[in-house]
């Protein structure tokens, strides 16, 4: 690695230790790629660690026309070149490079051949404790080179572990809109277009894709699960049809598709207190372990209890719930809670017994 590089890069690691929400660190990457690497249009999305399902989606491609978008999403999941579950532990990869002919792609055959997309380079941000996000930059001239690949490599790790901290600070976020959204339905014709919604849904979709992007709200994340859904049917799943998406503050919705005859049904709730737990314990880096006690606190069980459950010494397990605070920032069990059920207030100062009760 050059000087040169090695300042760079530098650069992207100091944007990622940021304290900033997941959408300004997908920015202020893509302005540091931009220095080295040219591109004409991007998808930065994040995802949900467990599923895999995009959420969240940062875009800018050229020529779409927006009536187009569903399609492209399903062609995103129907096709196994350099999605997201194919790029686990490869590093970056590029569209040329992993085919021998792009139209083995069928989003490509589909979409971004209309488009004039010549090649892709795609890169997935994974962890241990799941998947984190997915960039793809497009190129409508030249394709791109080992060396612009290796740049993307570069940054996996320092850009896996900010979306992954900017996930666990929203769980200390209490600012911001905090009305509830939900439960609401959205159906999507075969073609995964909106064809109904209940009145709930509009306003839940607004909030899934926020009025200040520089385009007209879209619900995207209706159409990844929905698109994920295809994706399963036609035995080329990604994950499970489901995905939590942040709304701001410390709001987190659930969006998952069914089907409902030829067409699909994308239900729109307030994640579970599981579905939380699950995410602070993963974004906070939990071990297994550790995940089982967070997991009793959120039940509201005592160290005795758990204790009795996990079959281990009350010793041992405030042994773990200290680590379990330390790792999540909370000053106690009181907090943690209120973070795990989305009622942490500011200067929430809790119980003052850290470890035991």
């Amino acid at each position: 690695m050059t000087a040169a590089t090695g300042d760079w890069l530098a650069r992207v690691e100091a944007v990622c230790r940021r304290p900033v929400p997941a959408k300004r660190l997908r920015e202020e990457v893509l302005a540091r790629l931009r220095e080295r690497v040219d591109y004409d249009g991007h998808v930065f999305a994040l995802c949900d660690p467990v599923t895999r399902v995009y959420t969240s989606p940062l875009a800018d491609v050229p020529g779409l026309p927006w009536p187009r978008l569903p399609e492209l999403v399903r062609w995103r999941y129907l096709t196994t070149v350099n999605r997201v579950d194919a790029l686990l532990g490869t590093g970056a990869r590029s569209l040329l490079g992993a085919t021998t002919s792009p139209e083995e792609s069928l989003v490509w055959r589909h979409v971004q051949r209309d488009l004039g997309v010549l090649d892709t380079a795609s890169v997935g941000f994974a962890d241990r404790h799941g998947v984190w996000g997915l960039l793809e930059l497009w190129r409508l001239r030249t394709p791109f080179t080992d060396h612009d690949l290796d740049l993307l490599t570069s940054i996996v790790p320092a850009v896996t572990d900010g979306l992954r901290a900017a996930v666990s600070r929203t769980f200390t976020d209490p600012g911001g809109d905090t009305s509830p959204v939900g439960p609401a339905v959205v159906v999507l014709d075969p073609g995964l277009a909106v064809r109904s919604q209940t009145d709930a849904a509009a306003e839940a979709l607004l909030r899934l894709n926020p009025p200040d992007e520089p385009m007209a709200p879209i619900p995207a994340s209706a159409y990844n699960v929905g698109a994920a859904l295809v994706a399963r049917e036609a035995g080329v799943p990604v994950g499970e049809p489901w995905a939590r998406v942040h709304l701001g503050g410390s709001r987190w919705v659930t969006v998952r598709a069914s089907r409902l005859g030829e067409d699909v049904a994308v239900s729109i709730e307030p994640s579970t207190a599981v579905e939380r737990a699950d995410l602070v314990a993963r974004s906070a880096g939990l071990s297994d372990r550790e995940t089982e006690v967070l997991g009793e606190l959120a039940a509201g069980l005592t160290s005795p209890e758990i204790a009795h459950r996990l079959y281990l010494s009350e010793h041992t397990v405030n042994d773990h719930v200290k680590a379990v605070l330390a790792r999540t920032g909370a000053r106690n069990r009181q907090q943690l809670l209120a973070r795990i059920l989305g009622t942490a207030t500011p200067g929430d100062t809790g119980w003052h017994d850290d470890a035991h009760g």
